[in-house]
């Protein structure tokens, strides 16, 4: 009903004009007659308010403008863009016109700016109204875990002028640097902030929002400061178990206290990871019988119906020397592998593991290292069961509850990761491993939400 009554307005408009504007002399006349803007509609079918008074649209938006004095317009300038309208969408009392995708926004020239310009041949009128491009996305968090002091970069698309920043607990950040391109924007974190949730900023096209895995840590696993229980058994000096002897404190010194270094001092010392090498270290939480390897206790804050692909494990890195080449992290949801690596029977689609392999981008080997902490996001719908299961349209589609279900199934419910030096191929790269001793600190293992977060602009509005 709702997109009924938008067409016969439309074709209200479209039926009034067609009696007006066959009357030549009114548009001789209507040349001189200033043109006066009341208000502009945005015309929208989806909406709940399909014609809706705005101050603001964006690209590709069909707006109507309503006032007095269009006959006979000439031309259109939106933020100084010739914009084509149609005549016969014109009556005295409004006109509707789209907004071309081509039209000027952030790089617009400051008097032409929000402005939108009525020219006839003996009389213009201009109006200040706000464009903006499309709605402002974010695609990922450099460090979503910061301590005071350390700098977040919020990476996406139309984050153009970010001028302030939303913290979870309602803190509002104002010295933001953005991109001119609008790809990202950047921020200090202040102290004191306990709070997690969503960034939300605010920039030229409107408010963008992170995924709720901000400061985050309802759902934390292991942080080796006292939050989870690190395992580990059968240890020795030329071993791949890691203990709590192997521990270091924070190399970036940015006050995070003790992590895990993925390969240990003692490993490098004695001459790194040989090539071939599987299950070359490896770093568990205490398992079977410890109460916090039970994930059911994420219910309160991650619901058990959650889709996989809006849940993920984080845990942040810190790699001070190049690392590329050679060797690559592999993640498991419990104790049941041989950490055998990429293309080994851990990488199936009945089994549930992931690898991190940042040396490789895009298809290219790119040499890879951090000047400070930064945080990686792996959605659970990555690992090969579930990702399996996502793509089998007969199957219905794995949740939260899922991996609850299979970690508390499995004999040994260990969550673990661990430093693997194999042959292997992933997007195209043909990797042939040498030995290799790279410097890798991981820190802060966690299950968060990582659903993507869109802003209406208008609250009446659902947002999917």
């Amino acid at each position: 009903m709702k997109r009924l009554n938008y067409i016969r307005l439309l074709c209200a408009v479209i039926i009034s004009v067609g009696f007006v504007a066959c009357n030549d002399d009114d548009v001789t006349i209507s040349q001189s007659t200033p043109i006066n803007v009341k208000q502009i509609y945005l015309e929208d079918y989806k909406s709940i308010v399909p014609d809706r008074p705005v101050d603001f649209a964006r690209l590709g938006q069909l707006i109507r403008i309503e006032g007095e004095g269009f006959l006979g317009l000439k031309k259109l300038y939106i933020n100084g863009y010739d914009t084509y309208f149609n005549v016969a969408y014109i009556t005295n009392q409004s006109m509707l016109v789209s907004i071309h995708s081509k039209t000027p926004v952030v790089d617009a020239e400051d008097d032409v700016r929000n402005i939108i310009r009525f020219v006839k041949d003996k009389t213009e009128t201009s109006y200040s109204f706000i464009i903006r491009s499309a709605s402002p996305t974010i695609s990922s968090v450099s460090n979503t875990l910061p301590q005071a002091g350390e700098k977040v970069i919020v990476y996406g698309n139309g984050l153009h002028e970010t001028s302030s920043v939303t913290l979870p607990d309602g803190s509002i950040v104002s010295e933001v640097e953005s991109d001119e391109d609008g790809e990202w924007y950047s921020f200090i974190m202040p102290s004191g902030i306990t709070a997690g949730g969503s960034v939300y900023s605010e920039g030229a096209n409107g408010i963008a929002a992170t995924p709720a895995y901000f400061n985050y840590t309802d759902c934390m696993i292991l942080d080796f400061d006292g939050k989870g229980d690190q395992g580990y058994w059968s240890w020795s000096e030329t071993g791949s178990m890691i203990n709590d002897d192997d521990l270091v404190d924070d190399p970036a010194n940015t006050g995070r206290g003790k992590c895990v270094p993925i390969i240990p001092e003692r490993l490098i010392k004695s001459g790194g990871i040989a090539a071939g090498k599987t299950r070359a270290t490896e770093c568990w939480t205490a398992g079977t019988g410890n109460e916090l390897d039970d994930w059911s206790r994420m219910y309160d804050y991650i619901p058990a119906n959650t889709p996989l692909t809006d849940v993920a494990i984080q845990f942040d890195v810190y790699v001070p020397e190049i690392w590329v080449g050679s060797g690559h992290i592999q993640i498991c949801l419990f104790n049941n592998f041989n950490y055998g690596g990429i293309g080994s029977d851990d990488d199936a689609d009945n089994k549930q593991a992931a690898f991190y392999v940042p040396w490789i981008e895009n298809g290219a080997t790119v040499p890879f290292m951090t000047t400070g902490w930064q945080t990686v996001t792996i959605p659970f719908s990555q690992m090969g069961k579930y990702a399996a299961a996502i793509a089998d349209k007969e199957v219905t589609d794995p949740t939260f509850q899922t991996v609850v279900d299979d970690r508390n199934a499995a004999t040994y419910k260990n969550f673990g990761m661990g430093f693997v030096n194999t042959d292997f191929t992933l997007e195209g790269v043909e990797v042939t491993a040498v030995t290799c001793a790279p410097r890798i600190y991981l820190d802060n293992w966690r299950v968060v939400p990582c659903s993507s977060i869109s802003i209406s602009d208008f609250n009446d509005d659902v947002t999917e």
